[in-house]
């Protein structure tokens, strides 16, 4: 892994697992602090770096599978990661013990998210047609709501505007906000034109972030789903204006609007 400073793009510093040389990182997350990186690994549960040292010290979380995601809760007292068994794995940090084992969902675990007061935890998952989430007391690791019944496989779960709301992005490329006690589906906004990959809340809470397949990442409002903004790089043909070329062919023309031309009257 390694570490970028943001304003220069210089990479500072580089972390890894020295002892293993058959083990890979699949994901990771910050600490609340700032000061220590949870990686998901392939065959070694989590790694947590702690970044105050000038050396590569690290602490083990063992799961007996690979790890696809890590999230820290709000104060940094419990990490929580979806594995390949189909089950989340709940840690201390102090000491790095499980504590719990939260299995019952029947496909490929992708997701994991916690609510904003880190008393509950979503998860999401999917295999074939349809998913599935699932919403657990952090606590007692009881489940406490469950939606079987997804249109598609769910990629990312994150938590809406309350406790009670929860946003599932599909390999539809679509967003859905739920009412968490009732699975009742409140709206759906058609956000990519392929699978999304990521799903994050911003830290406020009040904004949406997806990323698809599609090249772009769009910034949605948290409570109303309303689209705040779309970011991706320039394309080939970024803003330029086609409307009025002759000789161009119907394929062409959609061509060219995919790589970023547009059809615009210069009085718009």
């Amino acid at each position: 892994m390694r570490l970028w400073n943001p304003a220069t793009g210089a990479c500072e510093r580089i972390l890894r697992y020295a002892t293993d040389s058959g083990n890979f990182f699949y994901c990771l997350d910050w600490s609340p602090n700032g000061q220590q990186l949870a990686c998901g690994t392939y065959r070694r549960g989590v790694q947590v770096f702690d970044l105050t040292k000038h050396y590569d010290g690290w602490t083990e979380y063992s799961t007996p599978a690979l790890i696809r995601q890590v999230v820290w809760n709000g104060d940094g007292t419990r990490l929580a990661g979806s594995a390949h068994d189909s089950a989340v794995y709940v840690w201390n940090t102090a000491d790095g013990s499980v504590l719990h084992r939260l299995a019952g969902h029947r496909g490929t675990l992708t997701s994991v998210s916690w609510s904003p007061d880190g008393k509950c935890i979503a998860s999401g998952s999917g295999d074939g047609p349809g998913g599935e989430w699932l919403v657990w007391d952090a606590q007692t690791g009881e489940r406490l709501f469950a939606l079987d019944a997804h249109p598609v496989n769910v990629r990312e779960v994150a938590w809406g505007s309350s406790k009670m709301q929860l946003v599932s992005a599909g390999s539809d490329g679509v967003l859905r906000w739920w009412d968490v006690a009732t699975g009742v589906c409140l709206l759906v906004q058609q956000a990519h034109r392929a699978q999304i990959q990521s799903l994050k809340r911003s830290p406020d809470g009040m904004t949406l972030a997806s990323c698809g397949e599609d090249g772009t990442i769009k910034l949605w409002d948290t409570a109303t789903g309303a689209p705040l903004r779309t970011l991706r790089r320039d394309r080939p043909y970024e803003r330029m204006n086609i409307l009025g070329i002759v000789g161009m062919t119907d394929a062409q023309r959609k061509s060219l609007i995919a790589l970023g031309a547009v059809e615009r009257s210069r009085l718009a």
